[in-house]
């Protein structure tokens, strides 16, 4: 065997949210600060909680949610032109640290739209454990010489005015269940190298991938708390690509017009998980480890548009349950596109429109009702080729004031497709992304 054409590829994905609380408009009585651009932290007391007794329904709860927000958005913003990729666990992540210091309507919508299933003192632990049971499985030992180990960190963070009143309560939620300190900023007097700091924070959690996330002018004197979530993940293809068998090849875009691009392949036909449902086929690409994979669904040709209306999550479920091995000759393209959405109308108009008007009630914060959401913006990057793949998201909320065949079966996925990156035991879909011009 030669071992250079087995060598396993790895993927890569970067991912940063963050979240920006925005007063303005009223006088606050702040005392005056030296006003230093590097972060100081002020530390809840409470360390981040053990798991030990996080419930594995909880858990599963939670995922469920996730997966119903994931599908609701999907349905919410498929009319963007192009390619779409984003990460609804980075999203969840930063709205449920948003969403512990809400209080009534503001609350009951947040956790409608956002399919929070589980009351508030379970949420937060749930994410707790779902953070340490996804990072664990970092510990799978991969045999020498067959790839990377898998990698998988997440991070938070929040960002606040010196000498601002945060609620004690509030801090302790996001130190014992998110692990995030408060390090303080002076946006007051120094706004622009507030949002340096943070950028530079984002950039070192992305490796370098997002860069410049907060635009200039966005964090303005009137800011008073920034929210960050940040998840690095690495993992190595179980069957890799070979280099030498990618070659040209056609892919049919949602009009039919013709796009070459370089289609990737294995020198055998591997087992892969698959199904052949109504209208679409399924195949699912799993990392060293079998713990997460890429689910690939591939609507029949000229019924992307009908596949994709009809997506939802007993869709998923049907083609999950149905996934049975098979020898399987794939074609898989390689491509490379950038995403980014502004969710604020997006999820007013998925039932939480309280959160961003003068109504809404995030008094657990600060003790007062005088903040609320003035957007969400999210941005991806992802790059597919026979080394892996590698992606970076980033998610911004501003707020403010008030059966076997004999032989393989052959798949060229040479139309418009869907892909989740998911975590199998929980089922708890990281990444979901569109792919309809490579």
């Amino acid at each position: 065997m030669d071992i250079n054409k087995t060598l396993p590829k790895t993927i890569l994905i970067f991912l940063v949210s963050v979240v920006i609380l925005v007063l303005s408009g009223c006088d606050f009585n702040i005392p005056d600060s030296p006003g230093s651009s590097s972060a100081q932290v002020l530390e809840s007391k409470l360390p981040r909680a053990e798991v030990s007794d996080i419930s594995g329904s909880d858990l599963i709860k939670l995922a469920e949610g996730n997966t119903a927000f994931t599908l609701d958005l999907y349905q919410q913003i498929k009319s963007t032109p192009g390619n779409l990729f984003y990460s609804p666990y980075s999203i969840s992540s930063a709205l449920a640290m948003t969403y512990a210091g809400s209080e009534g309507k503001t609350a009951e919508e947040m956790a409608a739209a956002m399919h929070f299933l589980l009351p508030q003192e379970s949420l937060h632990s749930a994410f707790n454990g779902l953070d340490h049971m996804l990072t664990s499985l970092a510990e799978i030992e991969i045999p020498e010489g067959e790839g990377d180990p898998f990698q998988l960190n997440i991070a938070n963070s929040l960002w606040g005015q010196e000498g601002f009143h945060f609620e004690s309560d509030f801090l302790d939620i996001l130190a014992e269940n998110y692990g995030a300190g408060l390090r303080l900023l002076d946006y007051i007097s120094q706004p622009e190298e507030s949002r340096q700091t943070i950028n530079q924070w984002v950039s070192d959690e992305t490796k370098e991938k997002i860069q410049n996330l907060i635009p200039q002018g966005a964090i303005t004197s009137d800011t008073r708390l920034v929210l960050s979530n940040a998840i690095y993940f690495k993992a190595t293809w179980l069957e890799s690509f070979e280099e030498a068998l990618t070659e040209e090849g056609t892919f049919f875009g949602l009009d039919g017009e013709e796009i070459p691009v370089p289609m990737m392949g294995h020198s055998s036909s591997p087992s892969f998980l698959y199904f052949k449902g109504e209208g679409f086929q399924a195949v699912e690409l799993p990392y060293i480890g079998n713990q997460v994979s890429m689910l690939v669904l591939v609507p029949d040709r000229g019924s992307f548009a009908d596949f994709e209306a009809q997506l939802c999550a007993e869709t998923l479920s049907r083609g999950l349950d149905g996934l049975t091995y098979s020898p399987i000759d794939l074609k898989f393209p390689k491509f490379e596109f950038e995403s980014g959405l502004s969710l604020a109308r997006t999820l007013s108009d998925m039932g939480m429109p309280t959160a961003f008007s003068d109504g809404a009630d995030f008094s657990g914060m600060t003790g007062s009702k005088d903040l609320f959401i003035s957007d969400v913006f999210h941005k991806a990057f992802v790059s597919v080729d026979e080394e892996g793949t590698e992606a970076a998201a980033a998610t911004a909320v501003l707020m403010q004031v008030t059966s076997m065949p004999e032989s393989p079966l052959e798949l060229t996925v040479d139309r418009p497709f869907l892909f989740l990156i998911r975590e199998h035991e929980t089922n708890t879909i990281l990444f979901i992304g569109r792919v309809v011009s490579p």
